[in-house]
């Protein structure tokens, strides 16, 4: 019998990328979060009933303040979290408009070119998300 606390909490995010001002490279967001002091993805749990791909989205417009263009589903993340499994779908993501002003969630982001947003990441399985990203298509 499977109980409430054996079924993965289902969240989704994105790996979200514009072009650089300066030089058009390619930067990747990276989101601060106080509560853990970490840097991460954009992600959070999904809403009930809520389709993954538009909560990645509003995760992205709550914790950047950027809107987001959708391109492809990258990868899904599993792991432990207060100990009950967790699932996040990745997209990449765009980020087409929008600018961030820090809020309970997240205090600051980071626009990095990929090998300095793996680096940064916390978690090593974030940077998977970076290389999957740049390998994906091209940006």
């Amino acid at each position: 019998m499977t109980t409430a606390k054996d079924s993965p909490v289902q969240a989704a995010g994105c790996v979200l990328w514009r072009r650089s001002p300066v030089d058009g490279g390619l930067e990747v967001c990276l989101v601060h979060r106080p509560k853990y002091d970490d840097w991460s993805h954009p992600k959070g749990k999904l809403r009930r009933g809520e389709e993954a791909l538009a909560g990645a989205l509003r995760e992205v417009a709550e914790e950047t303040g950027y809107t987001a263009e959708p391109g492809s589903e990258l990868l899904t993340v599993c792991y432990y979290a207060h100990d009950r499994p967790k699932e996040v779908r990745y997209w990449a993501a765009e980020a087409v408009a929008g600018g961030f002003t820090p809020n309970d969630e997240v205090d600051r982001i980071l626009w990095l070119p990929p090998a300095a947003a793996r680096a940064r990441l916390t978690q090593p399985g974030d940077r998977e998300l970076v290389d999957a990203l740049v390998g994906d298509s091209p940006l």
